[in-house]
């Protein structure tokens, strides 16, 4: 089963048009070519099927668009006057939360130029200037990661923007959770919103800046990991319900409305979330296996603790947004602040120690178990705040 999903996850966006085979082979190195390409014939991206789901894609009317191509920002240029001599990072989902002070971060080092990839660009300028970042140490541009067009605009965009400078840090951090929803969301493209949110946007632009970021000194990609994707922790383990694929029936569909999930059931939306966290770790252990060693780029996950306050769960209900933050804080000692989280994020991009590629990183005690006692009475060794930054174990369920 492992062997089989390491091959489809990594190439079903192509049932989408806007990420067309061609397009992968004009825009990733003639290495990325052959590992796309081999994938077996009775996947639902195969040749045999692909045309049918293309045009499937391509015609499907959806009641409401998250982008229009008319959407597209006037590509900014001279961007190599603003960055100089630092060092170039993108950051999606960087307008709130832990993408924001992951930004916010790397910014004030001196040493980063940030671009914040937004869905809403006024937003993401305002809360730039809120949280205190340098003047002339960011830019934000549009991503809308549920249409994968715009994602091809942004980098498009981000290409024009930087010149010849190529980019030396990525961080895929933009996520969807939508827990209460009784149906499921759907992208643009066709795909159920959280994986392809989560999943699906990210793995189209990891596969998009591949060939620029190999030519970087010292780069570096990280995609957020879960615990709730984790089998081996608390919260993915004994947290229902758990992340399971189960043998892909859903990919092996097409993946495309009405088929909501992975393993081809009705749609879960606390699930979907766990699933595509899973597709987000084993997407690293693969970019790893495939293009590390050629490409020099380093690959990597995190879990940056429960940040129990952020807009991830907004789509809980009030009294569970109160208390959540209390339980996690004084009972599992899960809990970490947001400011805190960023810091760990940047720090898995900018600290000399984190050059290491195909890791998992946690900070005290990687929610392997409930947080032990602690004299000010907040436990440790949960995942929570506090500790020092360790190589976390996988699950079996994230490993190719």
């Amino acid at each position: 089963m492992k062997s089989l999903y390491s091959a489809a996850i990594l190439a079903l966006p192509m049932l989408s048009s806007a990420f067309s085979p061609s397009s992968i082979l004009q825009q990733t190195s003639s290495t990325s070519n052959t590992a796309l390409a081999a994938t077996p014939s009775r996947l639902p991206f195969s040749s045999q099927t692909s045309s049918t789901s293309l045009g499937a894609l391509t015609t499907t009317q959806l009641p409401e668009k998250l982008y229009f191509p008319q959407e597209k920002e006037i590509p900014k240029v001279l961007g190599g006057l603003q960055i100089g001599l630092r060092k170039l990072c993108v950051v999606t989902g960087a307008s709130s939360g832990l993408g924001l002070n992951a930004a916010a971060t790397l910014a004030k080092t001196g040493r980063h130029f940030v671009v914040m990839a937004c869905r809403d660009v006024e937003k993401g300028k305002r809360v730039a200037k809120e949280i205190g970042m340098p003047e002339g140490s960011y830019t934000v541009m549009k991503l809308e990661l549920a249409n994968l067009q715009s994602v091809r605009d942004f980098v498009a965009n981000l290409k024009a923007f930087k010149s010849a400078r190529p980019l030396t840090n990525l961080i895929c951090n933009a996520a969807v959770y939508k827990p209460t929803d009784p149906e499921p969301a759907w992208t643009d493209d066709g795909f159920e919103m959280t994986m392809g949110v989560n999943h699906l946007g990210h793995f189209l632009l990891v596969n998009l800046l591949l060939k620029d970021m190999a030519k970087a000194k010292n780069p570096r990609v990280c995609i957020v990991g879960s615990i709730t994707g984790n089998t081996n922790t608390v919260g993915g383990g004994l947290v229902y319900p758990r992340a399971d694929l189960g043998n892909l029936e859903g990919l092996d569909k097409g993946a495309k409305k009405p088929i909501a999930m992975a393993d081809g059931k009705p749609f879960f939306g606390a699930k979907a979330y766990k699933d595509s966290k899973v597709c987000n770790m084993m997407t690293v252990s693969q970019l790893h296996d495939r293009y590390h060693e050629k490409t020099g780029i380093v690959f990597s996950s995190m879990y940056p603790g429960c940040i129990a306050e952020t807009d991830l769960f907004r789509e809980k209900r009030p009294w569970f947004r109160k208390a959540f933050p209390w339980f996690m804080k004084y009972v599992t000692g899960g809990y970490v602040g947001m400011q805190e989280a960023g810091e760990r994020l940047a720090q898995v991009i900018d600290d000399p120690l984190c050059n290491k590629s195909n890791v998992y990183w946690s900070w005290n005690g990687g929610a392997q178990q409930v947080g032990r006692w602690s004299p000010d009475g907040k436990p440790r060794g949960a995942g929570g705040s506090g500790g020092e930054i360790f190589e976390n174990e996988q699950s079996d369920a994230e490993r190719p």
